[in-house]
């Protein structure tokens, strides 16, 4: 089986239950829904597997960006790190948008099994517990990082982070 690239971060500094992590810069792909289906990954599954302007097949990586907004969700994939603003190939499909995110800070909690809304709430209260504990601020809404294929049973890797104020 080949290796699935991973979005590159920094871990720089380990908590008890968390990590605080730099996350640099990086190109994505992303589907923003008006309600919380699952269209999202469909579209950008076709994507990456060629339904773009360029027609060029682009790796799948990890982990897979998920949040839930006030009115939605979106989903965001992270293009290999080869892609650049100029590089990166033009969706065909007009919900999803490509886009350079910006570097920055996030604290990371992980968690295994399959992810769930349950198990996101519980972990993301914990994080949040834990942040607030700290004195570290948060700077944004919760994102659910999923490592795994749906396909994969064993050894599932998730994670509840957010952004977050840092200055080392």
């Amino acid at each position: 089986m080949a290796q699935t690239e991973e979005q590159a971060y920094e871990v720089v500094q380990t908590k008890s239950d968390f990590e605080i992590r730099y996350y640099p810069p990086v190109m994505m792909a992303a589907y923003v829904s008006s309600s919380n289906d699952s269209s999202g990954f469909r579209s950008l599954f076709r994507y990456i597997s060629g339904s773009n302007q360029s027609q060029t097949k682009i790796a799948m990586t990890t982990p897979v960006h998920m949040e839930k907004q006030e009115q939605g969700s979106s989903m965001a994939f992270v293009l290999p790190k080869k892609f650049d603003s100029k590089s990166t190939p033009l969706p065909s499909d007009s919900q999803v948008k490509v886009y350079e995110a910006k570097g920055g800070y996030y604290a990371s909690m992980r968690y295994s099994g399959y992810t769930n809304e349950s198990k996101e709430k519980n972990y993301t209260k914990q994080l949040k517990a834990s942040l607030e504990k700290e004195g570290i601020e948060i700077a944004g809404l919760p994102k659910v990082f999923v490592y795994n294929s749906p396909f994969s049973f064993l050894n599932r890797r998730n994670e509840v982070s957010f952004p977050i104020v840092w200055k080392e």
